[in-house]
């Protein structure tokens, strides 16, 4: 089945500078004007400065610091002791790993240097 087109009413035009939710209605159409939506414009409200708080010392900064950090660590989802023993576990074979794959590349390397030298 195909789509079902709409003729456009050429009595509604739309504004490029409105949005598209604001319709400009053709005004020497009878009848239209009182379907239209007046366009309010807006104005400029000049906004207050806020008050300047006093200046807060290193210790009230420091205790505001701490209970912003009790207030995150709260938030924070920790690991199962058995999910910690595995990421644990996990971290070291990698290492180990990674180090005797270098050990083994510097060994080799400083062999063929000292071929090299000779």
């Amino acid at each position: 089945m195909g789509r079902l087109l709409r003729k456009k009413d050429p009595k509604r035009k739309i504004k490029k500078t409105q949005s598209a939710n604001e319709v400009d209605l053709d005004p020497n159409s009878p009848g239209d004007q009182a379907k239209a939506k007046p366009v309010v414009k807006k104005t400029y409200t000049p906004v207050s400065k806020p008050t300047v708080a006093k200046e807060k010392n290193v210790i009230d900064k420091s205790l505001q610091f701490l209970r912003e950090v009790k207030v995150e660590l709260k938030k924070v989802t920790w690991p199962s002791r058995k999910q910690t023993m595995g990421s644990t576990v996990v971290v070291l074979v990698i290492v180990a790993i990674i180090s005797l794959f270098l050990g083994v590349v510097d060994a080799g390397l400083s062999g063929l240097i000292r071929a090299v030298l000779q």
